[in-house]
């Protein structure tokens, strides 16, 4: 039975998270495993931040957008994975507005992050099909810019889902079998026809979701073609090495956003689905640090600067 749209009140005031209920004997294991990657994916995307705003060696377009990165996974751990820590030892319990609250922050870090990833691949793709014009066209104001656009973008797309969403009516039942308040998850509790607005959140989806990774796809079409026309091996891994990085964080993101989003969720594994959307919403702001310091030269060389300044200052205060 369904109710016209935005005309009814809801029935349901409360809703609870079920999380992962079939680790419920490894509760305190799976809670204290989670904490550890909660504060590693703080600290590490902390560092980055730090990093480029201390060091004078990171003033470039490429760290700038790295640590804009930085910032959306940030926010859609501190978003999800708080709440996941209270479900995986006491359950929780949320209101209807607080669970589209939370959906809001984690569509404008998602979405905000997939035309990021974009901008990054066009990045790369200047800096290496095109590196004569790279500085003229990738400067200060466009790189600002860019990112305004993003984040301007993300949050007119967000209030487009947030605003469908409220049109909606609630009747229940009042239980999400997931650790946080995504789209299906929430379409599950209405009493509404919800058809028309998974046709629209589909052709929003394509804009902010698609049509960047067709944009990454086409720069990496560009830049494989160009390393392959350089002649010298060492030159071919030179140029390589500087989309290796943002190459693997796109494969890590999108594999799984592709996965859990765009195939059909009826033939889908619940628990495999929850493992999935762990992987971006947890596992991926933890590695995206990890990926672009472990082997990038600058970063090594900025933290050991840093770590010598910190070091001198500890031995004057003490030596006082």
């Amino acid at each position: 039975m369904s109710f016209p749209q935005g005309t009814l009140p809801n029935n349901i005031t409360t809703i609870v998270l079920l999380g992962f209920p079939d680790v419920h004997s490894f509760n305190f294991l799976f809670f204290s495993l989670l904490i550890i990657l909660y504060f590693g994916t703080i600290f590490g995307n902390l560092l980055i931040m730090s990093l480029y705003l201390m060091s004078k060696n990171l003033q470039s377009p490429m760290y700038f957008f790295i640590t804009q990165l930085s910032l959306y996974d940030l926010l859609v751990t501190t978003d999800v994975v708080p709440t996941l820590l209270h479900t995986a030892l006491y359950g929780t319990t949320m209101t209807l507005a607080s669970c589209i609250i939370q959906f809001f922050f984690f569509v404008i870090s998602e979405s905000s992050e997939c035309l990021l990833l974009s901008v990054m691949s066009y990045d790369r793709y200047l800096a290496i099909c095109n590196p004569l014009r790279y500085n003229s066209i990738m400067n200060y104001k466009f790189c600002v810019t860019s990112v305004d656009i993003i984040w301007l973008v993300g949050f007119i797309v967000t209030l487009c889902y947030v605003f469908l969403i409220n049109n909606l009516y609630f009747c229940g039942p009042h239980v999400i079998d997931h650790f946080f308040c995504d789209f299906e998850p929430i379409m599950q509790l209405s009493c509404s026809d919800t058809s028309i607005i998974h046709i629209h959140i589909l052709i929003l989806s394509f804009f902010f979701a698609m049509l960047p990774f067709i944009i990454i796809v086409m720069s990496y079409t560009y830049i494989v073609s160009t390393i392959l026309k350089i002649q010298s091996n060492t030159g071919r891994h030179k140029a390589f090495s500087t989309c290796s990085s943002h190459l693997v964080v796109v494969s890590l993101f999108y594999g799984t956003i592709l996965i859990v989003y765009m195939f059909p969720t009826k033939g889908q594994s619940l628990l495999l689905s929850k493992v999935l959307s762990l992987m971006y919403t947890v596992v991926t702001p933890l590695l995206n640090p990890i990926i672009y310091t472990l082997r990038n030269k600058d970063f090594k060389e900025a933290l050991q600067k840093v770590k010598y300044v910190i070091k001198e200052s500890i031995h004057n205060v003490f030596s006082v």
